[in-house]
C-alpha cells in the first residue's frame, strides 16, 4: 500500500493486460466490456486485534476490518464509514435446580426479573423476543415482539434478593452487573451470548443451507429448542418445525402462522428466553483516493460474507487493485471445502475461494442465483409429478447413482441452468462435478465406520430428506456479446425432483442445487484420505476419531499424504463408482494429472472454480489472487445493486374493497465524485416512457381478532404511484389489524412497520 496511486494503477493495468492477452484475441485500442470475477486482483487478509486496526483505517492503509469495531462504538474518523448487521443474540436460561424455579409461573417471574435487571451495555439492544429487526420475517412477528416487551416490563419485582446471574462472556458480565456471581457459586439464571453469523447454518460444498437459515423462527428454534424439556411443549415444537421445513405451509399466511406458533411454543414455558441482541459495527476506509467504495454487507454476517467480496471496489481502480482487510484472530478452522472454513476468517476465505450455487440475499430471506440460475417456469409443484425412470438417485448407503425406476413421483421439480467454468488447475467443470455431491452426501451421512461424518450428516439432512432424483436433461451453450466481443459458456440443464413442496420457489431451489465448487477428483482424494485416517472432514468427527481436521494447505503431513494418495489414484485412472457411467479413463487421467501438477506448482490442493485462488499464507496473513478466466460467467458489477441499501416508508394507508392502497416515500441515491448520499422523496407515478423508477415491494400480514394470521402477501403493483396491497384471501366479516412494511432493492432489514385497521362488513 506504500506505492503511489499512479504506480498501483499502472501495475494493476499491466497485470490485467497479461491475463487478457492469454484469454482473448488482441484488439488494438479496444477496451474489453466484460471482466470475469470481481474487482480486486488480490485480497490480503491479516490477523489483527481491533485496537490495532484503528490507526491503519484512519491512514487508509487498511481497507476494512471485519468482525469487530476498532473504534468501540465511538465517533468514526472523517475518512472512515461503517456498516451494521446483527451481531449476537443474548439469552437467559433458568437453572432448573434453583429453588426460585419450581413452576412455570415461577420461571416466568424469574426470567422477567432477570431481564429487567440487566444493565445497559452497548452495543446490546433490549428486545425480549427471538425474532429481531435484522431477521427477514420480523414483520410477521412484530406485534408479538411488542406484546412480549410489554409482558416482561409488567413483571413486578417481588420482595427478596434479585436473581443470581451466571455470566460467561464479557458482554454477559457487563449486562449482569452486580447480580453476577462467581464461578462455582449458586445461580438462578445464566446469561449467554451467541454469535448470530451462521447460527444454525450447515454450509457444505457449495450448499449454503438450509434455505430458511436467516429466518428468525429457524434461529429461534436452533437457540431455544435445546432448553425445552416439557414433553408436551417439546412435541409441539418438533411438529411445528417439521411442518415448516418439509414444505407443508399452503401459502404465505399459513407459513407466517406456523412460524409465530413455533416461537410461542419455544418461549412459552419460560425455560430459556432471548433478552435482546447486539449490533455489529464494522468499519471501512472511504478515503477519497486510497479507500474503497461499493461496499455491500450481509444483514447477519456483515462484511464477513460472500457479497462483500463480490462488490468491494478500490476507489483508484476501475477494476483490479490490492484489497487489504483484517479480522481478529488467526484462521483456526481447517481449510477443506467439505467440513472446514467454519471460523470468521475461514468464512471470508471460502467466500472468495469457492462459489456457492446460490447466495442468501444480503438483506432478505430469499436466495440469489449465483452459479445456478432458474429459467422462467423453473419451479413446478403438484401433488404428483412423474419422475423419469432413468433419472439417477443416490442409493443408501453407498451413494452410487442408480436409475430411480418406474412409478416414482415427486411433489416438486426444479430446473436449473448450471454455469460451468474452469477450475484453478485449468480443467473444465462438467455435469459429473455437479452431481457428485449428491453421492457424497448420502455415503458420508448414511455410511458407517470410517465412511461416516456426523458434520456432513447434519449439513445435508434437509437436502437428502427432500431429494427424489436428479437428471441432466441436456447441455446447452450460451453466447453472450459484449460490444464486438463474444463469450461462449457451457450450461448443463439439470432437473431436480423433490419430495418437498412450498409456495416459495427460492426455498425449493436452495434445498439441493446441482453444484460443486471443487472437481470430483479432489473430492475423491479427500474421501480416500479420510478412509485411511489421514484426517476427518469436520471438527466433530476429527475429535471423535482422534485424527487431524483435514487441511488441504497448511498441514505438511496431510499434504504429503495427499500427494502419495493422488499418485496411487492417478496410476489407476481412478473414477469413483458413482461416476463411472459419466467419466471415462482418458478424462480421469487428465484430471488426476492436472490436480497433481497444480499441487506441485502451488504447494496445496485447494482447487476450486471460484473467483479467487489461494496464493500464499503465513501465521499472520493469507493472500488470494483473482482468477480471471474467461469461462467464468460472472464479472465485476454482478452484485453492485446490493452495495447501497435503500428503504421505503408508508406515509398514508387507504382501504380498498379487496385490500389497501399505500402512499409511500422512497430513498434515492445521489452520487457525486466518489461519494454519495441518500435522498428521501415521495413515490411518483410511473412515466409513460423513459427510465422507470424502482417500485418498492409492499408486504402485509392481516391478523384476526384472536391474533391469528388470516392473510399475508407481497406486491409491487403501483398504479398511479400508489401501491395496491390486495389480500390473497377473501376476508370474512370482522375487523382486522394489518401490519405493513415496504422495501426497496429487496432490503427487508429493520423495516419501518405501519399498522392499519381494516373492516369487512357483512352483506354485499
Amino acid at each position: 500500500m506504500s506505492a503511489s496511486s499512479p504506480t498501483l494503477l499502472r501495475r494493476g493495468l499491466e497485470a490485467l493486460a497479461a491475463v487478457l492477452a492469454l484469454a482473448c484475441p488482441a484488439r488494438a485500442g479496444h477496451e474489453l466490456p466484460f471482466y470475469p470475477s470481481y474487482y480486486p486482483q488480490e485480497i490480503r487478509l491479516e490477523a489483527m486485534e481491533p485496537a490495532a486496526a484503528a490507526a491503519p483505517l484512519r491512514a487508509g492503509t487498511l481497507h476494512a476490518y471485519l468482525g469487530a469495531d476498532p473504534f468501540a462504538g465511538g465517533r468514526l474518523p472523517p475518512n472512515v464509514r461503517a456498516v451494521e448487521s446483527l451481531g449476537s443474540l443474548v439469552t437467559v436460561t433458568v437453572n432448573a435446580a434453583s429453588p426460585a424455579a419450581r413452576s412455570r409461573d415461577a420461571r416466568c417471574e424469574l426470567l422477567g426479573r432477570a431481564l429487567r435487571g440487566l444493565q445497559p451495555a452497548p452495543p446490546f439492544v433490549a428486545h425480549p423476543y427471538p425474532v429481531t429487526p435484522y431477521h427477514p420475517d420480523f414483520l410477521e412477528h412484530w406485534d408479538l415482539a411488542q406484546a412480549r416487551r410489554a409482558e416482561m416490563a409488567a413483571v413486578k419485582p417481588t420482595p427478596g434478593s434479585p436473581p443470581r446471574l451466571r455470566a460467561r462472556s464479557a458482554l454477559a458480565r457487563r449486562l449482569a452487573g452486580a447480580a453476577a456471581v462467581a464461578d462455582g457459586q449458586p445461580w438462578d439464571v445464566q446469561v449467554d451470548e451467541t454469535d448470530a453469523a451462521g447460527l444454525g447454518a450447515t454450509a457444505w460444498n457449495g450448499w449454503l443451507g438450509p434455505p430458511w437459515v436467516k429466518h428468525g423462527w429457524y434461529q429461534a428454534y436452533t437457540l431455544l429448542a435445546p432448553a425445552v424439556t416439557t414433553p408436551a411443549a417439546r412435541a409441539n415444537v418438533e411438529t411445528l418445525h417439521q411442518r415448516l421445513t418439509t414444505g407443508a405451509p399452503a401459502d404465505a399466511a399459513e407459513a407466517a402462522e406456523l412460524g409465530r406458533r413455533l416461537v410461542g411454543e419455544l418461549v412459552g414455558d419460560c425455560e430459556r428466553a432471548v433478552a435482546g441482541y447486539t449490533v455489529r459495527r464494522e468499519a471501512y476506509s472511504s478515503e477519497f483516493s486510497q479507500g474503497i467504495e461499493n461496499v455491500a454487507r450481509d444483514s447477519q454476517q456483515g462484511l464477513d460474507s460472500h457479497v462483500f467480496v463480490r462488490t468491494a471496489k478500490l476507489k483508484d481502480f476501475p477494476w483490479n487493485g490490492w484489497l487489504r482487510v483484517a479480522a481478529p484472530g488467526r484462521p483456526q478452522a481447517a481449510w477443506n471445502p467439505l467440513g472446514g472454513f467454519t471460523d470468521g476468517a475461514g468464512r471470508l476465505l471460502w467466500a472468495a475461494l469457492g462459489d456457492p450455487a446460490m447466495l442468501p440475499a444480503p438483506a432478505a430471506g430469499d436466495w440469489l442465483g449465483n452459479r445456478v440460475t432458474l429459467p422462467a417456469g423453473a419451479v413446478e409443484t403438484r401433488t404428483a409429478i412423474s419422475v423419469p425412470e432413468d433419472a439417477p438417485t443416490p442409493e443408501s448407503p453407498s451413494g452410487i447413482l442408480r436409475e430411480v425406476g418406474k412409478g416414482k413421483t415427486a411433489r416438486a421439480r426444479v430446473t436449473y441452468r448450471v454455469w460451468t467454468s474452469a477450475f484453478h488447475d485449468n480443467t473444465r467443470m462438467t455435469a459429473a462435478d455437479a452431481l457428485y455431491p449428491y453421492s457424497m452426501a448420502v455415503r458420508w451421512s448414511e455410511g458407517r465406520g470410517a465412511e461416516h461424518d456426523a458434520g456432513i450428516e447434519a449439513a445435508t439432512a434437509a437436502a437428502r430428506g427432500a431429494l427424489v432424483a436428479v437428471r441432466v436433461a441436456r447441455v446447452e451453450t450460451e453466447v453472450r456479446k459484449y460490444g464486438d466481443v463474444t463469450f461462449t459458456y457451457v450450461v448443463p440443464v439439470v432437473e431436480v425432483y423433490l419430495s418437498a413442496a412450498t409456495t416459495d420457489p427460492a426455498t425449493l431451489a436452495a434445498l439441493a442445487p446441482p453444484w460443486s465448487p471443487i472437481p470430483w477428483e479432489l473430492a475423491a482424494l479427500m474421501e480416500e484420505a479420510v478412509r485411511r485416517g489421514v484426517g476427518a472432514f469436520s471438527a466433530e468427527e476429527a475429535r471423535r476419531r482422534g485424527v487431524p481436521w483435514l487441511d488441504l494447505a497448511r498441514d505438511a503431513r496431510v499434504r504429503a499424504a495427499l500427494t502419495g494418495i493422488a499418485g496411487e489414484l492417478a496410476g489407476q485412472d481412478y473414477v469413483p463408482p458413482a461416476l463411472r457411467r459419466m467419466v471415462n479413463a482418458d478424462e480421469a487421467q487428465a484430471r488426476w494429472a492436472a490436480l497433481r501438477a497444480f499441487a506441485k506448482r502451488r504447494g496445496h490442493f485447494l482447487v476450486t472454480n471460484g473467483p479467487y485462488q489461494l496464493d500464499k499464507w503465513s501465521d499472520g496473513a493469507v493472500v488470494l489472487s483473482v482468477f480471471r478466466d474467461f469461462s467464468y460467467p460472472l464479472g465485476v458489477g454482478s452484485y453492485d445493486r446490493h452495495a447501497i441499501g435503500r428503504r421505503a416508508y408508508v406515509t398514508r394507508v387507504t382501504p380498498m374493497p379487496d385490500g389497501l392502497e399505500v402512499q409511500a416515500d422512497v430513498e434515492r441515491v445521489e452520487k457525486f465524485l466518489r461519494d454519495w448520499r441518500i435522498v428521501r422523496e415521495p413515490l411518483a407515478p410511473l412515466p409513460a416512457s423513459g427510465d422507470r423508477p424502482e417500485i418498492p415491494a409492499g408486504r402485509y400480514v392481516a391478523l384476526g381478532a384472536a391474533g391469528e394470521v388470516v392473510a399475508a402477501g407481497t406486491t409491487q403493483e403501483a398504479p398511479g404511484g400508489r401501491l395496491a396491497l390486495r389480500f390473497a384471501r377473501a376476508l370474512k366479516p370482522g375487523t382486522y389489524t394489518v401490519l405493513l412494511a415496504l422495501a426497496l432493492g429487496d432490503n427487508w432489514i429493520n423495516p419501518e412497520v405501519a399498522t392499519a385497521k381494516y373492516r369487512v362488513d357483512p352483506g354485499p
